[in-house]
């Protein structure tokens, strides 16, 4: 694989590229184009020709060569997906590969910004309205014509008048693009980049040389028959989990063993093993600890239950169990169809599978069921999650997270071997869940010995009863002690605390909110879609009932703030008034946790650890720190636990006997249309609140303290939007073909509730982009490698190319800091200090993966110094995101060994890790298609992508505090929509990168086939 690498280093870091102006005239694109990706040159086995044209294809880096001009070796850089040209540079300064020239091609000399308002237009007159009246009627006629395009500036003075005439005779949408106006059938995205008139257009120069030995490299790798260590292969990997270690997440569970050579001999030997399960249950059930243990099992809610859910189990093959947080159902439900099969000596031949949404919930449940049983974990009960697991030979209940199970069936596509699969929690609706009740579905009739029980918290079993044609349902009443209520006007009641603007401010939020504000001021304001869902009922809401006091708070209450102080306020009065009892705390998500964690250990009485212990409970912490929430503190000291959502009904902290609820979630909601994902706090459901409320009734009657009003409440969605409706679906769709599911659209279309048809269109589309699938949808090589790698398809073909290119050890860095969270702290107070530190990292790279990659190589040498700690301080690094991303990058590096993407000497794989120019081209390769052009104003950058327009950059990018950006492009890892829409993790790349390494390369004039 190092050959690769050398091959490439030449043109990488040339500097003999230039670039120059030239006429606004495009060269006729060939009759014939064969697309030619970086996996097209190493599988191809035909010699190249010499280039002709390299263009941008529906988000596709290609190139131009006239034969007019040919020994020019001119280039033309573009992107489209209608063959529309990127926007480029203005300006640029002189870096390694050269200079550059621009010409606009806006015949307009205004100033506007594109999406800007017209604001000088003059009063309207429309008249033509009988004009406009007769178009909209014919386009409504014609089938085939979907829109009205005017370029008029009258037409644009007009527009809200059209806009209204258009509305009122059937159209869908009107939209202004700076000169030009719309009208369409359809609902037109935010920004279209084939009506934007400021469109620049640059031609790329390469020199003679540069172009000569990118021709031959070429033609060498084409004339290879296959990869020359045989680590790839034109088919798909071998489905057996037999070969090779596996230890990530989403690996596949092992498979029962097999006693197929003689029937008597597998009876005999599942007899015997049947029967020390019986024995070894009996003298538990029997010890004076397991009669104890009995006891208080029996005490639950599902224990009266039991014997019905056995009935309908051993008669359906489907059945739904719904039960309150805390009736029993998780732990009990799995142990009653074991001891059953265990009492009925068919112990050997049971198997189950639990899957769990979450990772702490599969170790948590699975701890208290072993220990439940009297047993170690490992034994008949044990685990499998990301990174670690405990099973045994005589596992017969394995707990897991969903994502374990999809990936067992792709090596094991009917299950063989288990008997029953429980699938729990799946009222959360997320992605896998949906996705894995898909493939059940489809699975059941070909294995009706099988059994599957759906347990969810919520009364909504009706709906996937119906799913199920009618499987029937099972209600376990829960026990909770009573829990009082008490909304945001019933707390400032209670506790006289004064609401006003300035205690709302958020330590964590409140300056980010402000300088996004002010990074994004020439974006028209729009309301945050917190404050849009409520505001019509605080309006009427009069608060009659409540103090002149605390409808004055309440007037000037803001909905986009989480409440940092009246959480402050009210945890003080708890520990110092209120009984024993812990303290559970809801909050949005992980820096929200953290920001109010300093403030809280910064204050006088909650900072003290002798009277609080202050924990936090998130997805991503290790299971050494999730594990402290479940024990109970020392006598007189209040246990206060910071969490998620995850804490709803996915663990159980059995001590709580207070929650405070600030009734939002952060949520990933997609806008197919305009093709970006946009991360918000939005407003929980009712049945969450329930769940939340419920938490605090486990041990005693319990206090719940809503941090918004009760007509805020009434507001709420009955049941959270599934995931599979929100989010994303790249990796799912992946997925479906990886397990030969048949058609995407097809197979998505018999789900729950399907996804719209644009959003499933746009992850085939980027599948296509990046090669993982071809023009048919079926899967390519690189498709089947990503399909055995559980992360994002663009971090799996990052892991990939590092491989291929042997720069691996820096790009697992990349990849696995990209899976978790951010590890660059910016505390509030020294936020100015943790930018700078950040930003020396970086260097002169204008590179936030290259400085991540430099901070944790800093961080591990400091670790073989023992003053690892030391060094997180002093740089404002997370010791425990560091800690997990060099776990992950273990586990991606047995993962790839396993699946024979790298042999087993690491240090072929690392030949070129010190190379920072290759180091940037397969972080650009891997990122593709997520590109942005780069101008560098007078006082400003302007960025602009395809899809959106005008971006901005994410604060906390070291490309975000710079003046200049030396590189025309940048490659950016996610775009997320706040009130603009913002880059996250970027990495400035130059033209020749972007041309070899960005997408697929076209050329004329060849036949190989």
């Amino acid at each position: 694989m190092s050959c690769n690498s050398a091959i490439f280093q030449g043109y990488l870091r040339t500097t003999a590229m230039s670039l120059r102006p030239t006429s606004l005239q495009l060269n006729n694109t060939p009759k014939t184009l064969l697309k030619l990706s970086f996996f097209s040159f190493l599988y191809t086995t035909q010699s190249p020709g010499s280039f002709r044209r390299l263009h941008l294809r529906r988000g596709l880096v290609t190139c131009s060569r006239s034969g007019a001009a040919a020994a020019s070796s001119s280039r033309t850089l573009a992107l489209d997906r209608r063959n529309i040209l990127l926007p480029c540079l203005q300006q640029q300064q002189s870096f390694n590969y050269g200079s550059d020239a621009y010409r606009d091609v806006s015949s307009d000399d205004s100033d506007h910004e594109f999406g800007s308002p017209q604001s000088q237009m003059g009063a309207s007159t429309i008249d033509n309205i009988d004009e406009w009246r007769w178009k909209f009627t014919m386009l409504l006629r014609n089938k085939d014509e979907q829109e009205i395009v005017s370029r008029e500036r009258k037409d644009r003075r007009d527009f809200e008048q059209l806009s209204a005439l258009a509305t009122r005779m059937g159209l869908h949408s009107s939209r202004q693009y700076a000169k030009v106006v719309v009208f369409s059938k359809l609902q037109l995205p935010n920004y279209r980049s084939d009506l934007d008139d400021k469109r620049p257009q640059r031609e790329v120069i390469l020199p003679f040389g540069l172009q000569r030995d990118v021709d031959l490299h070429l033609k060498a790798y084409l004339s290879h028959k296959a990869m020359s260590n045989g680590s790839f292969s034109d088919k798909s990997l071998p489905r057996s989990s037999g070969g090779g270690r596996i230890a990530a997440d989403e690996v596949p569970i092992e498979h029962q063993e097999s006693f197929t050579q003689n029937s008597v001999v597998m009876e005999r030997i599942l007899r015997r093993r049947s029967l020390q399960l019986r024995n070894k249950q009996q003298e538990w059930q029997e010890s004076p600890e397991g009669k104890k243990m009995l006891e208080f099992r029996r005490s639950l809610p599902a224990y009266k239950e039991r014997d019905a859910l056995l009935n309908a189990i051993s008669q359906n093959q489907v059945v739904v169990v719904s039960g309150e947080t805390g009736c029993g159902k998780t732990t009990q439900l799995p142990q009653y169809i074991l001891e059953s099969e265990i009492e009925a000596a068919h112990g050997a031949s049971c198997n189950i599978i639990c899957t769990q949404p979450r990772r702490i919930s599969a170790m948590a449940v699975s701890e208290r069921v072993a220990a439940e049983r009297g047993e170690k974990l490992g034994e008949s009960v044990g685990y499998k999650v990301r990174l670690e697991g405990m099973k045994g030979r005589n596992t017969r209940l394995l707990f897991c997270t969903t994502g374990i199970l999809l990936r067992r069936l792709l090596v094991d596509r009917d299950l063989r071997g288990v008997s029953h699969v429980i699938v729990d929690e799946i009222h959360e609706r997320g992605m896998n869940e949906d996705f894995l009740l898909i493939v059940l579905k489809d699975l059941l009739p070909r294995r009706p010995e099988l059994r599957l029980i759906l347990m969810s918290a919520t009364l909504n079993a009706e709906l996937f009863s119906s799913y199920y044609g009618g499987a029937p349902t099972i209600h376990i009443p829960g026990f909770t002690y009573p829990v009082r209520s008490h909304f945001l006007e019933n707390i400032l009641e209670m506790t006289g605390y004064r609401l006003t603007p300035y205690n709302q401010i958020d330590d964590y939020g409140q300056e980010k909110m402000w300088k996004m504000q002010k990074q994004a001021q020439y974006l028209k304001k729009k309301k945050s879609q917190l404050t849009s869902a409520v505001e019509d009922v605080l309006e009427i809401a009069d608060f009659r009932g409540c103090s002149l006091r605390t409808r004055q708070s309440l007037s000037c209450w803001n909905p986009d703030s989480i409440g940092f102080n009246v959480i402050e306020h009210i945890l003080c009065l708890i520990v110092k008034k209120e009984r024993p009892g812990a303290v559970l705390v809801f909050m949005t998500g992980w820096d929200d946790i953290n920001s109010l964690k300093d403030q809280l250990q910064a204050h006088p009485l909650l900072g003290d650890p002798s009277k609080v212990l202050l924990l936090a409970c998130h997805g991503s912490m290790p299971s050494s720190e999730q594990r402290l929430i479940f024990e109970k503190p020392e006598d007189g000291v209040r246990k206060i636990v910071l969490a998620t959502n995850m804490a709803e009904t996915s663990i159980t902290i059995n001590d709580v006997v207070f929650v405070v609820d600030c009734g939002k979630a952060k949520e990933t909601s997609y806008d197919a249309l305009n093709n970006t994902p946009c991360l918000l706090p939005s407003w929980i459901s009712k049945a969450a609140a329930r769940q939340r409320r419920g938490r605090a009734g486990r041990v005693q009657p319990g206090e719940c303290y809503h941090l918004y009003p009760k007509c805020v409440y009434d507001t709420f969605a009955d049941y959270q939007l599934p995931e599979l409706l929100r989010t994303p679906l790249q990796s799912l769709c992946l997925q479906i073909k990886s397990l030969e599911l048949g058609g995407i659209t097809e197979f998505l279309s018999r789900a729950l509730q399907p996804p719209e048809l644009l959003s499933v269109q746009n992850a085939v589309e980027y599948l296509k982009i990046i090669g993982a699938l071809d023009e048919n949808e079926n899967l390519t090589v690189l498709g089947h490698n990503l399909s055995m790698l559980p992360v994002e398809p663009k971090l799996g073909k990052m892991l990939i190319l590092g491989a291929i290119f042997s720069c691996l050890d820096p790009i697992t860095t990349v990849v696995a800091g990209l899976s978790v969270r951010d590890p660059f702290l910016m505390p509030f107070d020294k936020k100015d200090l943790a930018e700078s530190a950040k930003a020396q990292f970086s260097g002169q790279e204008y590179s936030d993966h290259i400085a991540l990659i430099r901070a944790y190589e800093g961080w591990k040498e400091a670790e073989r110094e023992q003053s690892g700690y030391e060094y997180c301080w002093k740089n404002f690094l997370s010791a425990q995101t560091l800690k997990a991303i060099d776990s992950l990058r273990k586990q991606f590096f047995y993962l790839l060994k396993a699946t024979g993407l790298v042999d087993q000497n690491i240090e072929n794989c690392n030949k070129w890790s010190h190379d920072e120019h290759l180091i940037q081209a397969v972080i650009c390769a891997g990122l593709f298609p997520g590109i942005c052009s780069v101008v560098n104003k007078e006082k400003s950058i302007a960025l602009k992508t395809m899809e959106d327009g005008q971006v901005l950059l994410h604060l906390n990018s070291v490309n975000a505090g710079v003046p200049k950006i030396p590189y025309p492009w940048l490659v950016f890892n996610e775009k997320v929509k706040v009130n603009a829409v913002f880059l996250r993790d970027s990495t400035g790349v130059s033209d020749s990168v972007l041309l070899l390494f960005g997408g697929n390369i076209s050329r004329s004039g060849l036949d190989l086939c």
